[in-house]
């Protein structure tokens, strides 16, 4: 909830610090022709369900009779105002317009057009910005200004689009002032303009303010993850700060400013856990819509507080499935609650509207769920080894795959540490699946390949298995068949030596088998890989590779690009709403014995995890290309369009995502190409060389010393960061995160966690195996509670919300003034366009086995949903949103 102190809230006046000379007191009377412009300004109250607020809303009315409490001056660009010649001189006070009559008192959000007239000194010009102040006791949402009425000449109506949360005026140390949609370089910025693009600039840096930053602040500043652990808590809850360290390096974070925990001064504190009131800067906060989705779809998985008292009244064997009929029946029919006292207890324990969204439309049955496309067309066939190997192609984690290009596999861990960890895979074990072909023959034809998860989990699998996980490091070798299908060859699983790491691993390899104890053996073995693979990408591929490293690009953007700048134009579509999402994760998610924690296998150690992966990652390449390229899976191909030739043809990330690539790398080209016409221009441009620099040294400052970032003296330079940047946030993103509810809304299909190892012969476990493996199976995998609360979590982030905007759409149509600009992504638009047709034509030649499999579930992850304006929202399976917003 946003505070706001009652006694603001109660004087006719607000609080004024002492007066200090601003903009408003420089206006000059001068005998000059005068004209009447029109103006249009669009505002949204705001919208919390706060009883203060809307207090303070009744009051702004009553006041707005007593005077005119919001006003605007525009600012010339011609003419220098006399008391500070580096600035336009500023126009008249003008005010917006039936405050009383437009505006309502309500708990929703609407936007409202006010009227507003100006008179302005035809000598001064078109207006570059105009200064907003508001004398109202609570805030509203700027959308934009328009002005009408210039003399004919001046280019038609001028846009200043503000989207910006305009806060009581005594809460700001400077006045809030706009730009027009124009765009300029550093070096071609207006000289009565310059003065003002950089003292915006200075506020949003904060001038390193100190102290837990306020929600009427706009400071962008960079921390570590430090605010993880819940140290009071005691020795359980405490976790490693990340970033700041070589041993521990990862991406900055949004700066809070909250205080050091009482109990580790090297920690920030937290707070509550249903206090989602955590600092970003305003304007990056969800929007009402976006907001209230949230909401909505995050009321299950808040579920992970209630477990416990769940648990208690509940049956005693909820915590397992009996078989595959009792999850079935999440979809089915949920979860029955034995009598009305155990549902009243529920009542007691959980408040009434969370309760009724549980419950879901049928008062005795607990967490219904959708059912997931995985299980739409046929109950069993996620558990055939095509289905298998297919989704490691166009599944929800289609980007770990690589090409085994030597035999057998080889490990790149310190062998003086971790010993031999080289695969135990040997030609004898899949020689018979080899469809004719030799090892060495299909090695030579690119016929091998390898999901590898070995080297990444091994150096934590004592730890992780000191835990109640137990689990391996495995590899999954495949081979590529003439169908263009891949099929299994063997699944290794390894665990450290008993004697120590020193030692190396001990593995056992498992190979295909469909009927008797051998095919059950069989069945745990994809398991155990796809435990594996279910961590390694809400870890890796999801959080850390598009969450996480987006983060510093926004705040350094926001820090050293000022917003008239055309590359923060071009980019801030795709930092939309990242910032917010990231927070509320390091909140509920990612911390101490948050969701992530309870639900994927590496637990406590699942972020100390992510940091060492981090200490691979290279951003140049993030390139979809350069990454096909390191993984094997194309070769350099000069006469391709983008320089690559795909040696898995039927490959439908990576065939889809070329052509995004593509249209994005074309659309940035000829938009970087118009504000840039050589490398000098580049290199002469102070603000992308400070963004730069502070974007390597600061926001990935743990990397700052890598040879492999671009020296962004080139234009090229300044080209492929800006496509690699947008690549990350919208299509990256959508690939790893839309396909979480379609593919692992069924856990089964992606268990997240193992609680056993594989039964050995002769035990009581092997035995259960050989008589039931469908109970065999449900014991080893997530637990009931687990499975509840991880598609709680996977149904909230596979949402699409209803303000959702596609990759090739813009929030407003005047985001820039420059008609070069705007015909460009006009053609940007029109190249996504054709995209979705030729994937819906791929998805329909049968062909291509791999875009729908033995499942049926075409593969649209990719598809942009660029002609999509019907913001309906929800579960859809497609969709390239703009930015990393959930």
């Amino acid at each position: 909830m946003i505070h706001t102190d009652i006694a603001e809230i109660l004087c006719v006046k607000p609080k004024t610090k002492k007066k200090t000379k601003t903009m408003e007191q420089d206006v000059k009377k001068t005998k000059t022709k005068t004209m009447k412009i029109e103006g249009e300004v669009v505002v949204m109250k705001k919208n919390l369900l706060d009883f203060k607020d809307v207090m303070a809303s009744l009051l702004d009315r009553v006041h707005e009779l007593l005077g005119r409490r919001v006003s605007l001056h525009l600012i010339s660009s011609l003419q220098p105002d006399p008391a500070n010649e580096k600035r336009g001189r500023l126009g008249k006070a003008a005010h917006l317009e039936k405050w009383v009559t437009k505006i309502k008192t309500s708990v929703t959000a609407e936007e409202t057009a006010f009227g507003v007239t100006f008179d302005w000194d035809e000598s001064m010009g078109p207006p570059a910005a105009f200064v907003i102040k508001n004398h109202h006791h609570s805030q509203f949402y700027l959308k934009s200004l328009t002005l009408r009425g210039f003399p004919e000449g001046e280019g038609g109506p001028i846009h200043f689009i503000c989207n910006s949360w305009i806060y009581p005026n005594h809460r700001y140390r400077s006045d809030r002032f706009f730009f027009s949609n124009k765009a300029y370089l550093p070096s071609k910025t207006p000289e009565l303009v310059k003065e003002l693009r950089e003292e915006e600039l200075m506020n949003l840096r904060g001038n390193e303010k100190g102290g837990e930053l306020k929600e009427w602040d706009r400071v962008y500043d960079y921390a570590c993850y430090n605010d993880l652990g819940a140290p009071e808590k005691g020795p359980h809850s405490v976790r490693l700060v990340l970033g700041g360290s070589p041993e521990l390096p990862y991406p900055r974070r949004g700066k809070t400013g909250r205080k050091p925990n009482k109990a580790d001064p090297k920690s920030e504190s937290r707070l509550a856990f249903l206090n989602l009131n955590i600092y970003v800067p305003r304007d990056e906060r969800f929007s009402h819509v976006k907001f209230s989705d949230f909401l909505a779809y995050a009321l299950k998985a808040v579920t992970q507080v209630l477990v416990p008292e769940i648990s208690s009244v509940c049956d005693k064997t909820i915590n397992e499935f009996d078989s595959f009929e009792n999850v079935f029946h999440l979809y089915d029919g949920s979860i029955k609650l034995a009598n009305g006292h155990t549902i009243s207890k529920l009542r007691e324990i959980i408040p009434w509207e969370m309760f009724r969204e549980l419950v879901r439309n049928d008062g005795e049955r607990f967490l219904k769920f959708p059912l997931p496309d995985i299980l739409k067309e046929s109950r069993s066939a996620w558990r055939t080894d095509e289905e298998f190997a297919r989704e490691m192609l166009a599944g929800l984690n289609p980007v770990v795959i690589s090409r085994l290009q030597e035999f057998p596999p080889k490990s790149n861990l310190d062998s003086t540490k971790y010993g031999n960890q080289n695969s135990s895979i040997r030609e004898e074990h899949i020689e018979s699946y080899m469809n004719g072909l030799s090892v060495q023959e299909a090695l030579e034809h690119n016929k091998l390949y390898i999901l590898d998860h070995h080297d990444a989990l091994m150096p934590y699998l004592t730890r992780i298995n000191s835990t109640n996980t137990k689990t391996y490091a495995t590899r999954t070798l495949l081979l590529l068949q003439e169908d263009g299908t891949l099929k299994p060859l063997a699944i290794e699983l390894s665990l450290p030596h008993a004697q120590g790491e020193s030692h190396g691993s001990v593995s056992k390899v498992f190979t295909p088998a469909e009927t008797g104890i051998e095919g059950s053996v069989w069945q745990l073995a994809k398991a155990y890989a796809a435990v594996n693979d279910s961590g390694y990408h809400q870890l890796i591929s999801h959080w850390l590779q598009t969450h996480a490293v987006i983060e510093p690009f926004i705040i350094a953007s926001n820090r050293q690009l000022s917003v008239v700048h055309p590359i923060y134009k071009l980019l801030h579509p795709h930092f939309r709403d990242t910032m917010n999402i990231n927070a509320l994760a390091r909140h509920v998610l990612i911390n101490s014995d948050g969701v992530l924690e309870r639900t994927v296998f590496p637990g406590r150690y699942a972020m100390e995890l992510s940091s060492s992966i981090y200490k691979n990652w290279v951003f140049t390449d993030q390139a979809l290309p350069k990454d096909l390229l390191k993984r094997g899976l194309a070769v350099e191909d000069p006469s391709s369009d983008n320089g690559v030739k795909l040696l898995i043809e039927d490959y439908p990330y990576a065939v889809d995502g070329l052509e995004i690539w593509s249209a994005i790398k074309t659309w940035v080209t000829e938009y970087c190409s118009f504000y840039y016409k050589n490398d000098k221009t580049v290199q002469t441009d102070i603000e992308i060389q400070s963004w730069w620099t502070e974007l390597r040294t600061k926001g990935h400052g743990d990397k700052q010393h890598e040879s492999w970032w671009p020296s962004m003296q080139t234009r090229d330079d300044l080209i492929e960061s800006c496509t690699i940047i947008i690549w990350i946030a919208s299509a990256l993103h959508a690939a790893v995160n839309f396909g979480q509810y379609p593919y692992a809304g069924f856990l089964p299909n992606r268990p997240t966690v193992s609680r056993r190892f594989m039964p050995e012969p002769g035990t009581v476990e092997y035995t259960e195996l050989a008589e039931d493996t469908d109970v065999a199976f449900l014991k080893t995998i997530t637990p009931q509670l687990q499975t509840l609360l991880g598609i709680s979590i996977i149904e909230t982030l596979s949402m699409h919300s209803t303000d959702e905007i596609y990759l090739g759409q813009r929030e407003s149509p005047n985001w820039t003034a420059d008609d070069e600009a705007l015909e460009a992504f006009k053609r940007f638009g029109k190249e996504l366009e054709l995209i979705e047709n030729n994937i819906i034509k791929r998805n329909n030649d049968k062909r291509f086995k791999n875009r729908t499999g033995p499942v049926n579930i075409p593969y649209t992850l990719l598809y942009p949903n660029t002609t999509d304006y019907t913001r309906e929202g929800g579960l859809t399976g497609k969709g390239i949103p703009n930015s990393v917003s959930i």
